[in-house]
């Protein structure tokens, strides 16, 4: 393209970028540029190339293949919270683990970046060019200055979301009772599980007792039965987690999944304690 067509269709784009701005498009899709392209001149054949020179020039910010999102030097437009970004790059999604952790309060440790909560078989957005092997590590994906963590889960186990007002966007968030179950699961994904057991003292008063019996029935076996030594530790009735107790399992479960297979063994919960200072008994 001559540097003349690049004037033009950036100045085309330009005015694109207006019209998304003045209908509130503050993220929009390739389709969605495609329906008023030509409302200001520019043909569907270059819509693209607009697109990217937009980009270059820091007028949009292109979060994922076919996914963008207007620039906070836009006149009008505000800075996008990085929650409402996490939420356009996969459907559902929800904010979930460590992100969700620090949101309800249950953690001062700020995450480096934003764990959002999926399904198996959702297109995850990675980046180009990179290696299989990579592919399946933790380095996340980087969009419009944040890295995004995915953690995808069996549909059955995308449940315990509510709804947060981030600024001007609403956005879904795992509640304060899954947060500190997919602690169970994952600690690695919400600081470690010290952290998470922090998080349970927190938590401890509001803590809907119900409800967190409830979704670990949903869970895994070993979630739980972790589940139930904590509460248990916390001054939980028995009578109140037979539920948990009840859940059969086959074997001992380590307290900490991260931890070393080491520590003495809880009968009652068939849990192996392998929290520091335990772990040599």
């Amino acid at each position: 393209m001559s540097r003349t067509e690049r004037i033009i269709h950036s100045t085309a784009g330009i005015e694109l970028v207006r019209k998304l701005a003045e209908s509130g498009d503050r993220i929009f899709t390739l389709q969605q540029a495609k329906k008023l392209a030509p409302a200001v001149g520019l043909s569907a054949t270059y819509l693209r190339q607009a697109l990217h020179y937009l980009a270059r020039s820091g007028w949009v910010v292109r979060l994922r293949k076919g996914l963008y999102s207007l620039s906070s030097s836009v006149p009008g437009v505000s800075s996008l919270h990085e929650f409402e970004i996490g939420m356009a790059l996969v459907h559902p999604a929800a904010i979930s683990h460590w992100s969700a952790l620090h949101h309800h309060g249950l953690t001062e440790q700020l995450p480096r970046r934003v764990f959002v909560l999926t399904t198996t078989g959702t297109s995850i957005p990675r980046l180009v060019g990179a290696k299989r092997k990579k592919r399946r590590s933790d380095k996340g994906y980087p969009a419009g200055g944040t890295i995004y963590q995915f953690v995808q889960v069996k549909p059955e186990r995308f449940f315990g979301t509510e709804e947060a007002w981030m600024g001007e966007s609403r956005v879904k968030m795992t509640n304060p009772e899954r947060t500190l179950l997919d602690g169970l699961t994952m600690p690695r994904y919400c600081g470690d599980f010290a952290e998470v057991l922090h998080a349970f003292q927190v938590r401890g008063p509001q803590l809907d007792l119900e409800k967190i019996v409830r979704y670990s029935l949903k869970l895994d076996a070993a979630t739980g039965k972790r589940l139930g030594w904590i509460l248990e530790q916390q001054g939980i009735g028995p009578g109140r987690l037979e539920r948990l107790r009840a859940i059969p399992i086959k074997g001992y479960r380590v307290l900490d999944p991260t931890g070393p297979h080491r520590g003495p063994c809880n009968r009652r919960w068939m849990i192996q304690e392998n929290l520091p200072g335990k772990v040599g008994k």
